[in-house]
């Protein structure tokens, strides 16, 4: 999470310079090339159907994810964004209740209440904070991100088991990659040599965590991982301070106290059933 995070405050900055798309183009295209080397290193099989459904569908998740995202990011302070970003994990449980029929509790809906109070006293604290318009459209696209982002956690699970890390990584990147190409020919422009090294950083940055959350979701539950999540608000924090003079507001705090208090409430009272069959679990 600190490595994601960081590559959060490099992508901020490029998508200030080249705006969300040519930012993202650019850097799946270099995490693409970077992530082949450990992939063709293994030397892979061409996955197996059910398989490569699992990586076509993350991808598609994961694209709509990162452009939303970083797009709000581009508008909103670093802290902000990952505050409300918050709301994907309990997001996932209902999630998890459609497509892995697993119960929805009363718990479950306290911790929602909590949540959505504390998305409307960070977007309280931003109306009153005077951000502009802009802002209060990227927190709506955080929002949306945080929607996809939550799918996105039960589809790590699943792809987890079924390749490796590696794997993982290149095809993430690859059929994020695929996907962006069909804009290029609109929106995609020419990279200035002297944002270069920050689209590598950025391409090793987002590698190296795909590479990481791929290897500790193949040993652990989704249930169990998720809370270090939270951690990447002390480092959205830290970064938003240090590289953009961002300030943390108090609505911005309790906000995501309450995000984060609701979520670990539904997470201790959640009735924890055997994992079901992995096949079974495929979208």
């Amino acid at each position: 999470m600190a490595i994601f995070s960081s590559m959060d405050a490099v992508m901020k900055g490029l998508v200030i310079a080249l705006g969300a798309y040519s930012a993202l183009m650019w850097r799946m295209l270099a995490g693409v090339a970077i992530s082949a080397i450990p992939y063709a290193a293994s030397k892979p099989r061409w996955p197996a159907p059910t398989v490569l459904r699992i990586h076509i569908v993350r991808g598609i998740v994961s694209a709509a994810m990162a452009f939303l995202f970083f797009w709000g990011l581009g508008r909103v302070p670093m802290a902000q964004a990952i505050a409300l970003s918050f709301i994907a994990p309990i997001i996932a449980l209902f999630l998890a209740a459609a497509i892995l029929k697993e119960a929805i509790t009363r718990a479950t809906i306290i911790a929602t209440a909590m949540a959505f109070a504390g998305v409307l006293v960070i977007l309280y604290g931003q109306s009153q904070a005077r951000l502009g318009h802009d802002a209060f459209l990227g927190a709506l696209a955080i929002l949306a991100s945080a929607v996809c982002y939550a799918w996105n956690i039960i589809l790590m699970r699943q792809q987890s088991l079924l390749a490796s890390a590696t794997e993982v990584a290149f095809f993430q990147s690859a059929i994020v990659a695929l996907i962006y190409l069909g804009f290029a020919p609109v929106f995609l422009t020419a990279l200035p040599l002297d944002h270069a090294p920050a689209i590598l950083l950025a391409a090793l940055l987002a590698t190296a965590s795909l590479f990481l959350l791929s290897w500790a979701y193949r040993r652990a539950e989704a249930s169990y991982l998720a809370p270090t999540e939270y951690t990447g608000f002390l480092w959205a924090t830290l970064w938003g301070w240090v590289v953009f003079a961002e300030r943390v507001s108090f609505f911005t705090l309790a906000g995501a106290a309450l995000i984060v208090g609701g979520c670990i409430l539904a997470a201790r009272r959640r009735d924890h059933a055997p994992a079901a069959d992995t096949e079974a679990q495929l979208p």
